[in-house]
Protein backbone atom coordinates (compact mmCIF):
# COMPACT_ATOMS: atom_id res chain seq x y z
CA UNK A 1 0.00 0.00 0.00
CA UNK A 2 1.55 3.47 -1.00
CA UNK A 3 1.01 5.57 2.34
CA UNK A 4 1.81 9.45 1.98
CA UNK A 5 4.88 10.89 2.98
CA UNK A 6 5.54 12.08 6.40
CA UNK A 7 7.87 13.30 8.56
CA UNK A 8 6.94 10.89 11.36
CA UNK A 9 8.69 7.50 11.03
CA UNK A 10 6.42 3.99 12.00
CA UNK A 11 8.73 0.57 11.75
CA UNK A 12 5.70 -1.86 12.70
CA UNK A 13 4.75 -4.16 10.16
CA UNK A 14 0.88 -3.78 9.31
CA UNK A 15 0.37 -6.76 7.65
CA UNK A 16 2.45 -9.08 9.65
CA UNK A 17 0.80 -11.93 11.61
CA UNK A 18 1.13 -11.97 15.44
CA UNK A 19 1.55 -8.76 18.17
CA UNK A 20 3.60 -5.68 17.66
CA UNK A 21 4.30 -3.05 19.95
CA UNK A 22 6.35 0.01 18.97
CA UNK A 23 6.33 3.46 18.90
CA UNK A 24 5.02 6.29 16.15
CA UNK A 25 8.16 8.52 16.28
CA UNK A 26 7.51 12.58 15.38
CA UNK A 27 10.19 15.11 15.30
CA UNK A 28 10.39 17.62 18.36
CA UNK A 29 13.16 19.53 17.83
CA UNK A 30 13.76 21.39 21.28
CA UNK A 31 16.22 23.79 23.38
CA UNK A 32 17.73 20.88 24.77
CA UNK A 33 17.28 17.66 22.32
CA UNK A 34 17.94 19.10 18.79
CA UNK A 35 16.93 15.62 17.37
CA UNK A 36 14.43 14.73 19.76
CA UNK A 37 11.14 12.69 18.83
CA UNK A 38 7.61 12.22 20.93
CA UNK A 39 7.52 8.29 20.86
CA UNK A 40 3.70 7.16 20.90
CA UNK A 41 3.13 4.01 21.80
CA UNK A 42 1.18 1.78 19.32
CA UNK A 43 0.15 -1.78 19.20
CA UNK A 44 -0.91 -3.71 16.20
CA UNK A 45 -2.04 -7.34 16.76
CA UNK A 46 -3.53 -9.41 13.81
CA UNK A 47 -4.27 -12.99 13.00
CA UNK A 48 -5.22 -14.12 9.42
CA UNK A 49 -8.44 -12.39 7.54
CA UNK A 50 -10.60 -9.87 9.04
CA UNK A 51 -11.83 -6.75 9.27
CA UNK A 52 -9.61 -4.05 10.62
CA UNK A 53 -10.35 -1.88 13.84
CA UNK A 54 -8.45 0.92 14.68
CA UNK A 55 -8.90 1.90 18.35
CA UNK A 56 -7.93 5.51 19.91
CA UNK A 57 -7.66 7.40 23.22
CA UNK A 58 -6.22 10.33 24.21
CA UNK A 59 -6.84 12.57 21.33
CA UNK A 60 -7.24 14.73 24.06
CA UNK A 61 -4.84 14.36 26.96
CA UNK A 62 -6.93 14.98 29.79
CA UNK A 63 -9.50 11.99 28.70
CA UNK A 64 -8.11 9.09 31.00
CA UNK A 65 -10.60 6.25 30.16
CA UNK A 66 -10.16 5.80 26.64
CA UNK A 67 -6.38 5.81 27.62
CA UNK A 68 -6.74 3.09 30.30
CA UNK A 69 -9.17 0.95 28.60
CA UNK A 70 -6.96 0.78 25.23
CA UNK A 71 -4.23 0.23 27.21
CA UNK A 72 -5.58 -2.36 29.36
CA UNK A 73 -7.15 -3.90 26.12
CA UNK A 74 -3.19 -3.87 24.75
CA UNK A 75 -1.54 -5.92 27.35
CA UNK A 76 -4.34 -8.47 27.70
CA UNK A 77 -5.69 -9.38 24.45
CA UNK A 78 -3.54 -12.11 22.35
CA UNK A 79 -3.24 -11.77 18.57
CA UNK A 80 -4.49 -15.50 18.15
CA UNK A 81 -7.71 -14.59 20.04
CA UNK A 82 -8.80 -12.64 17.55
CA UNK A 83 -9.63 -12.84 13.57
CA UNK A 84 -8.58 -9.79 11.34
CA UNK A 85 -6.24 -7.01 12.36
CA UNK A 86 -6.47 -4.52 15.50
CA UNK A 87 -4.20 -1.41 15.86
CA UNK A 88 -4.66 0.32 18.85
CA UNK A 89 -3.16 3.95 19.61
CA UNK A 90 -4.00 4.23 23.59
CA UNK A 91 -2.86 8.35 23.97
CA UNK A 92 -2.54 9.69 20.32
CA UNK A 93 -1.74 13.11 21.57
CA UNK A 94 0.97 11.69 23.91
CA UNK A 95 2.42 15.14 25.07
CA UNK A 96 -0.95 16.67 26.15
CA UNK A 97 -1.62 13.18 28.23
CA UNK A 98 1.44 13.45 30.16
CA UNK A 99 2.78 16.50 30.52
CA UNK A 100 1.02 19.02 33.08
CA UNK A 101 -1.31 16.43 34.68
CA UNK A 102 -3.11 15.96 31.71
CA UNK A 103 -4.60 18.45 29.32
CA UNK A 104 -6.24 19.16 26.72
CA UNK A 105 -3.97 20.75 24.09
CA UNK A 106 -0.75 19.60 22.93
CA UNK A 107 1.75 21.54 25.11
CA UNK A 108 4.17 21.30 22.48
CA UNK A 109 1.95 24.18 19.49
CA UNK A 110 -0.96 24.85 21.86
CA UNK A 111 -3.46 23.08 19.34
CA UNK A 112 -6.55 21.05 19.56
CA UNK A 113 -5.58 18.18 17.77
CA UNK A 114 -9.44 17.16 17.14
CA UNK A 115 -9.51 20.35 15.31
CA UNK A 116 -6.38 19.97 13.25
CA UNK A 117 -7.28 17.35 10.56
CA UNK A 118 -6.40 16.45 7.50
CA UNK A 119 -3.27 18.07 8.95
CA UNK A 120 -0.01 19.28 7.04
CA UNK A 121 3.23 17.22 7.02
CA UNK A 122 4.81 20.02 6.89
CA UNK A 123 3.25 22.21 9.75
CA UNK A 124 2.79 22.07 13.84
CA UNK A 125 3.38 18.65 16.00
CA UNK A 126 -0.35 18.32 15.98
CA UNK A 127 -0.74 19.17 12.22
CA UNK A 128 1.87 16.75 11.44
CA UNK A 129 0.56 13.63 13.36
CA UNK A 130 -3.21 14.35 12.45
CA UNK A 131 -1.45 14.39 8.87
CA UNK A 132 -0.13 10.81 9.88
CA UNK A 133 -3.35 9.58 11.43
CA UNK A 134 -4.90 10.55 8.31
CA UNK A 135 -2.58 9.53 5.38
CA UNK A 136 -0.51 6.67 6.87
CA UNK A 137 -3.19 4.95 9.65
CA UNK A 138 -6.72 5.42 8.05
CA UNK A 139 -6.19 3.66 4.61
CA UNK A 140 -5.76 0.31 6.77
CA UNK A 141 -8.89 0.42 8.38
CA UNK A 142 -12.23 -0.18 8.23
CA UNK A 143 -13.55 0.44 11.59
CA UNK A 144 -12.77 2.90 14.21
CA UNK A 145 -13.30 4.12 17.98
CA UNK A 146 -11.87 7.41 18.70
CA UNK A 147 -12.48 7.05 22.45
CA UNK A 148 -13.51 10.67 24.33
CA UNK A 149 -14.64 11.72 27.88
CA UNK A 150 -15.35 15.37 28.78
CA UNK A 151 -12.25 15.80 29.95
CA UNK A 152 -12.03 19.10 32.25
CA UNK A 153 -14.80 20.64 30.27
CA UNK A 154 -17.99 18.83 31.15
CA UNK A 155 -19.68 16.08 32.27
CA UNK A 156 -21.16 13.89 29.98
CA UNK A 157 -24.02 10.71 30.36
CA UNK A 158 -22.12 7.60 29.15
CA UNK A 159 -22.74 7.29 25.38
CA UNK A 160 -21.17 6.32 22.28
CA UNK A 161 -21.31 9.61 19.52
CA UNK A 162 -21.94 9.14 16.16
CA UNK A 163 -22.87 11.90 13.27
CA UNK A 164 -25.53 11.75 11.07
CA UNK A 165 -24.73 10.29 7.61
CA UNK A 166 -25.79 10.94 4.83
CA UNK A 167 -25.43 7.46 3.45
CA UNK A 168 -27.93 5.12 4.31
CA UNK A 169 -26.11 1.87 4.09
CA UNK A 170 -22.95 3.18 6.52
CA UNK A 171 -25.46 4.87 8.77
CA UNK A 172 -27.47 2.06 9.21
CA UNK A 173 -24.41 -0.25 9.95
CA UNK A 174 -22.84 2.90 12.60
CA UNK A 175 -26.35 2.57 14.58
CA UNK A 176 -26.10 -1.49 14.79
CA UNK A 177 -22.28 -1.44 16.20
CA UNK A 178 -23.33 1.44 18.77
CA UNK A 179 -26.03 -1.16 19.90
CA UNK A 180 -23.64 -3.59 19.71
CA UNK A 181 -20.95 -1.47 21.66
CA UNK A 182 -23.81 -1.08 24.54
CA UNK A 183 -23.55 2.26 25.94
CA UNK A 184 -26.73 3.33 27.99
CA UNK A 185 -27.04 5.77 25.21
CA UNK A 186 -25.88 6.80 21.65
CA UNK A 187 -25.90 10.10 20.50
CA UNK A 188 -26.28 11.24 16.82
CA UNK A 189 -25.55 14.77 16.57
CA UNK A 190 -24.03 17.91 14.66
CA UNK A 191 -20.57 19.55 17.23
CA UNK A 192 -19.84 23.48 17.23
CA UNK A 193 -16.95 22.99 14.67
CA UNK A 194 -16.61 19.88 13.65
CA UNK A 195 -15.38 19.67 10.46
CA UNK A 196 -11.74 19.39 11.00
CA UNK A 197 -12.16 16.17 13.23
CA UNK A 198 -10.71 13.21 13.90
CA UNK A 199 -14.58 11.86 13.17
CA UNK A 200 -14.77 14.12 10.20
CA UNK A 201 -11.46 12.55 8.53
CA UNK A 202 -12.48 9.25 8.98
CA UNK A 203 -16.30 9.42 7.60
CA UNK A 204 -14.36 11.71 4.55
CA UNK A 205 -13.29 7.76 3.57
CA UNK A 206 -16.44 6.34 4.27
CA UNK A 207 -14.86 4.49 7.33
CA UNK A 208 -17.09 3.41 10.10
CA UNK A 209 -16.49 5.57 12.81
CA UNK A 210 -17.55 5.57 16.54
CA UNK A 211 -16.86 7.96 19.04
CA UNK A 212 -17.55 7.77 22.71
CA UNK A 213 -18.19 10.02 25.32
CA UNK A 214 -18.05 8.82 29.06
CA UNK A 215 -16.97 10.33 32.05
CA UNK A 216 -15.74 13.81 32.20
CA UNK A 217 -14.77 16.51 34.95
CA UNK A 218 -11.08 15.75 34.65
CA UNK A 219 -11.35 12.27 36.50
CA UNK A 220 -11.90 8.96 35.99
CA UNK A 221 -15.02 7.11 36.09
CA UNK A 222 -15.28 3.59 37.54
CA UNK A 223 -18.90 2.83 35.58
CA UNK A 224 -17.50 5.08 32.90
CA UNK A 225 -14.43 2.61 32.29
CA UNK A 226 -16.31 0.17 32.99
CA UNK A 227 -18.91 0.59 29.91
CA UNK A 228 -15.69 1.37 27.73
CA UNK A 229 -13.77 -1.99 28.59
CA UNK A 230 -17.17 -3.86 27.73
CA UNK A 231 -17.80 -1.69 24.78
CA UNK A 232 -14.23 -2.58 23.19
CA UNK A 233 -15.12 -6.24 23.57
CA UNK A 234 -18.60 -6.05 22.55
CA UNK A 235 -17.69 -4.69 19.69
CA UNK A 236 -14.92 -7.14 18.75
CA UNK A 237 -17.69 -9.45 18.78
CA UNK A 238 -19.93 -7.87 17.24
CA UNK A 239 -17.58 -7.51 13.85
CA UNK A 240 -16.69 -11.05 14.08
CA UNK A 241 -13.09 -10.17 15.46
CA UNK A 242 -13.73 -11.94 19.07
CA UNK A 243 -16.09 -14.95 20.13
CA UNK A 244 -18.94 -14.52 21.77
CA UNK A 245 -21.95 -12.18 22.03
CA UNK A 246 -22.14 -8.22 22.54
CA UNK A 247 -23.44 -8.37 26.32
CA UNK A 248 -25.62 -5.10 26.43
CA UNK A 249 -28.20 -4.88 29.34
CA UNK A 250 -27.37 -1.62 31.08
CA UNK A 251 -26.96 -1.35 35.12
CA UNK A 252 -30.56 0.33 35.76
CA UNK A 253 -32.03 -3.06 33.39
CA UNK A 254 -32.77 -1.30 30.42
CA UNK A 255 -32.18 -4.17 27.44
CA UNK A 256 -30.08 -1.85 25.63
CA UNK A 257 -28.37 1.25 24.31
CA UNK A 258 -31.11 4.26 23.86
CA UNK A 259 -30.13 6.11 20.25
CA UNK A 260 -30.52 9.86 21.00
CA UNK A 261 -29.56 13.13 19.23
CA UNK A 262 -28.91 16.51 19.31
CA UNK A 263 -30.95 18.19 16.43
CA UNK A 264 -29.86 21.25 16.04
CA UNK A 265 -28.09 24.42 17.99
CA UNK A 266 -30.97 24.91 20.45
CA UNK A 267 -29.67 22.23 22.36
CA UNK A 268 -26.39 23.82 23.15
CA UNK A 269 -26.38 26.96 25.94
CA UNK A 270 -23.65 28.50 26.80
CA UNK A 271 -22.42 31.02 29.46
CA UNK A 272 -23.40 34.92 28.52
CA UNK A 273 -20.46 36.37 30.72
CA UNK A 274 -17.58 35.42 32.63
CA UNK A 275 -18.37 34.19 36.54
CA UNK A 276 -19.26 31.06 38.50
CA UNK A 277 -21.76 28.59 36.82
CA UNK A 278 -24.32 26.96 39.21
CA UNK A 279 -25.93 24.05 37.22
CA UNK A 280 -29.16 22.80 38.09
CA UNK A 281 -29.18 19.56 36.61
CA UNK A 282 -26.81 16.48 36.43
CA UNK A 283 -25.98 14.72 33.29
CA UNK A 284 -28.98 12.28 32.22
CA UNK A 285 -30.98 14.01 34.09
CA UNK A 286 -34.46 15.34 32.11
CA UNK A 287 -35.05 19.06 31.40
CA UNK A 288 -37.71 21.43 29.95
CA UNK A 289 -37.41 24.09 27.31
CA UNK A 290 -37.31 27.54 29.75
CA UNK A 291 -36.03 25.54 32.55
CA UNK A 292 -33.25 27.09 34.30
CA UNK A 293 -29.84 25.53 33.28
CA UNK A 294 -28.13 26.85 36.00
CA UNK A 295 -26.88 30.71 37.40
CA UNK A 296 -23.77 32.64 36.71
CA UNK A 297 -22.79 34.21 39.31
CA UNK A 298 -19.84 37.96 39.66
CA UNK A 299 -18.42 37.23 43.24
CA UNK A 300 -16.19 39.86 42.60
CA UNK A 301 -18.74 42.81 41.72
CA UNK A 302 -20.48 44.26 44.96
CA UNK A 303 -24.24 43.15 44.82
CA UNK A 304 -24.30 42.53 41.08
CA UNK A 305 -27.30 39.59 40.96
CA UNK A 306 -26.47 36.33 39.29
CA UNK A 307 -27.45 35.79 35.36
CA UNK A 308 -29.69 32.94 34.75
CA UNK A 309 -29.42 30.77 31.39
CA UNK A 310 -32.09 28.33 30.57
CA UNK A 311 -32.50 25.71 28.35
CA UNK A 312 -33.89 26.48 24.82
CA UNK A 313 -34.75 22.79 23.75
CA UNK A 314 -36.56 20.19 26.20
CA UNK A 315 -34.46 16.41 26.60
CA UNK A 316 -31.93 14.73 28.66
CA UNK A 317 -29.06 16.48 30.11
CA UNK A 318 -25.74 14.90 27.50
CA UNK A 319 -23.59 17.56 28.84
CA UNK A 320 -23.15 19.39 32.28
CA UNK A 321 -20.88 21.95 32.58
CA UNK A 322 -17.48 20.96 34.24
CA UNK A 323 -15.36 23.91 35.50
CA UNK A 324 -16.91 26.35 38.15
CA UNK A 325 -15.17 28.89 36.04
CA UNK A 326 -16.26 29.83 32.90
CA UNK A 327 -16.24 32.85 29.96
CA UNK A 328 -18.83 34.26 27.99
CA UNK A 329 -19.25 31.74 25.33
CA UNK A 330 -18.32 28.23 26.78
CA UNK A 331 -20.82 25.91 26.59
CA UNK A 332 -22.63 24.77 29.57
CA UNK A 333 -24.68 22.34 28.75
CA UNK A 334 -25.93 20.73 25.99
CA UNK A 335 -29.50 18.51 25.87
CA UNK A 336 -30.39 15.38 23.82
CA UNK A 337 -33.50 13.68 22.53
CA UNK A 338 -34.91 10.60 21.21
CA UNK A 339 -33.46 10.07 17.45
CA UNK A 340 -35.58 10.40 14.69
CA UNK A 341 -34.21 9.27 11.27
CA UNK A 342 -35.06 11.81 8.96
CA UNK A 343 -36.51 10.40 5.83
CA UNK A 344 -33.68 9.85 2.67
Amino acid sequence: MQLAKSRIQCDLDFDRDGRQAGFLRAPNSTNSSGWGTVQIPIYVLKNGAGPTLLLTGGVHGDEYEGQIAIHKLSQSLKAEEICGRLIMIPAVNLPAATQHNGVRLSPIDGRDLNRCFPGNPAGTFCEMLAHFLDTNILPHVDVCVDMHTGGHSAEFAPCSVMHSIENPDLRRKTLAAAAAFGAPFNVIFSGVDEGATFTAAIERRQILCLGTEIGGWGRVSVEALRIGERGLRNLLCHLGMLGGTPQTIQKNGASGTRHMMVPDPSCYSFATGAGIFEPCNSAGELVQKDQPAGYLHFVEELDREPLEIRYQAPGLLWAAAGPGRVLRGDCVAVVMQDYEETPA
